[in-house]
């Protein structure tokens, strides 16, 4: 290196020199640089100081030359002036070195330090240089940013993010909460990973809004989980632009709804209910009088029938049915406490009473019926009920074997853990209830039956049998030459309540007979 080039290094101030010598262009372009660069030797002693030097650390040139370099440095910090000199006199340059540094009315500020070494004509290093950058406001953003980051990272939803490809490029926690994704598994995959297969043609309306500007608010659809488990979602879906306003990806907000739908759903079954009931009321009203009727004129029939006949006994098993839609009409809509006395019967000549009522509909689908009751001691039921329960279950059966089919009921006596009671066994070879619906089958107004069924039969047979202390669970496969459905009911002999019931209406002295 030559005198010449060492000693322009260390030119600061071009009025030094004269314009025509080179070093006068170099002095210029130090002078007027907008970040501080500074000199200093060995020992620490500042040399040279530019005009930005000034503007940013507030010393003028005379305030400061001959000062040590650790006038500028914190007390806290003066061990890095010693590891600087040591990398200086080994001939090392440090590159872009973030600190802190004092200002003159003594506040600190963080900047970007590049320090090289300055040789004299023999190479020998004589000192340093020190180009300075003030980062203070690159730090206050990165501050913002990271304070962002916190937040996106802290918050309960889920915050996403992905180019105009569809391709995840942010995860946060709560998306991995919410999804079960960890970010090293699903950064960089398609964000159609997240949406049901039939929901897949919404990210194509998506993308065309967001490639238009357009801002997707509180969007209610379904996305996937890991698991494979579907659930309920809100999403608002914000265009991500660069420093030109083109839009170049999205970021998205998640929030499970599932809860707040459910809640929702619950809310409108209710108000089914109730528009049900209130429908139900009118009705009953306009039907009493038919049923009265009916009533009289099998009276009628029944003078002019014999007594022994088969007729007869047609005559009042029909009267029985009549009788038994009129107090479900009165019960279903609450026009009376249901205080029909539990009595003590064998539960097969219930059942066989139904299959009576139903023997024109089982022979005219051409379902053969088979049974297995091995129920001898009696139980303590509310027959209407029971009636109730037996009919929608038999009716459901043969509404599944249109073109006609097996029907077995069997019932047996159980001891368990439970208590002692009958379990009941009735069986179709139907078409069966595809395994999705099979956790639906007992809501109100859930039916596969389309517009011939109602959907609160199964539902209304399940609330009677729980509130007498029962339990009934349902299995069915659509499989060909396996398909059918399978009810399993248990009954207590006789639950407390019932009992206490009975005794309180036979004056304190009912007791079970066996």
């Amino acid at each position: 290196m030559s005198s010449q080039s060492s000693a322009i290094r260390l030119v600061t101030n071009p009025s030094s020199v004269s314009p025509a010598d080179p070093r006068y262009h170099l002095a210029a372009i130090v002078s007027s640089s907008e970040d501080p660069i500074i000199s200093k030797d060995l020992n620490g002693t500042i040399t040279s100081w530019n005009e930005a030097a000034t503007r940013v650390f507030g010393y003028m040139p005379e305030e400061i030359i001959g000062s040590p370099i650790l006038r500028l440095i914190p007390p806290e910090l003066h061990h890095e002036e010693d590891e600087i000199l040591r990398q200086l006199r080994a001939g090392e340059r440090i590159e872009h070195f973030e600190t802190v540094r004092l200002r003159k009315n003594g506040e600190r500020f963080p900047v970007s330090l590049t320090i090289s070494p300055v040789r004299d004509a023999t190479g020998q290093v004589i000192g340093g240089s020190k180009i300075l950058r003030d980062i203070s406001d690159r730090k206050r953003m990165d501050e913002s940013r990271f304070r962002l980051a916190a937040i996106v990272d802290s918050a309960d939803d889920a915050i996403i993010s992905k180019d105009l490809n569809g391709v995840i490029q942010t995860w946060n926690e709560g998306a991995r909460r919410l999804f079960g994704y960890s970010t090293e598994e699903i950064v960089g995959r398609s964000i159609l990973t997240l949406i049901p297969e039939h929901l897949r043609s919404e990210e194509d309306e998506i993308l065309r809004k967001l490639r238009a500007g357009q801002r997707i608010d509180h969007y209610e659809t379904v996305r996937m989980k890991k698991s494979g488990e579907l659930f309920e979602v809100s999403v608002t879906i914000s265009p991500i632009r660069n420093e030109k306003g083109n839009v170049t990806g999205a970021s998205k907000i998640a929030r499970d709804i599932s809860d707040r739908k459910r809640m929702q759903r619950m809310l409108l079954e209710s108000e089914k209910l109730a528009a049900t009931g209130r429908m139900a009321a009118a009705i009953a009203h306009e039907i009493n009088n038919p049923l009265e009727s009916l009533m009289n004129l099998i009276f009628l029939a029944r003078q002019n029938t014999p007594a022994d006949g088969k007729a007869a006994n047609y005559l009042n098993i029909a009267e029985q049915e009549l009788e038994r839609v009129s107090h479900i009409a009165r019960q279903t809509l609450g026009y009376y406490r249901d205080d029909g006395r539990p009595v003590e019967l064998h539960l097969h000549s219930l059942i066989e009473n139904v299959l009576t009522v139903y023997n024109s509909r089982l022979i005219g689908s051409h379902i053969t019926v088979e049974t297995q009751f091995n129920d001898l001691q009696k139980i303590l039921v509310c027959k209407g009920e029971m009636l109730q329960v037996f009919s929608n279950m038999i009716a459901n059966a043969i509404d599944a074997m249109p073109g006609g089919g097996v029907l077995s009921i069997s019932t047996r006596k159980v001891i368990g853990s439970d208590g002692d009671g009958i379990q009941i066994f009735i069986r179709d070879t139907g078409v069966g209830i595809k395994t999705e619906y099979l956790p639906k089958v007992f809501d109100p107004f859930f039916t596969t039956k389309g517009s011939l069924g109602t959907g609160i039969g199964l539902w209304v047979a399940r609330q009677l049998l729980e509130r007498r202390g029962g339990r009934i669970t349902i299995a069915s496969s659509t499989e060909a030459a396996k398909s059918g459905t399978a009810l399993n009911i248990f009954l207590p002999y006789a639950p407390p309540a019932l009992v206490r019931a009975a005794a309180q209406e036979s004056g304190g002295h009912f007791s079970r007979a066996i």
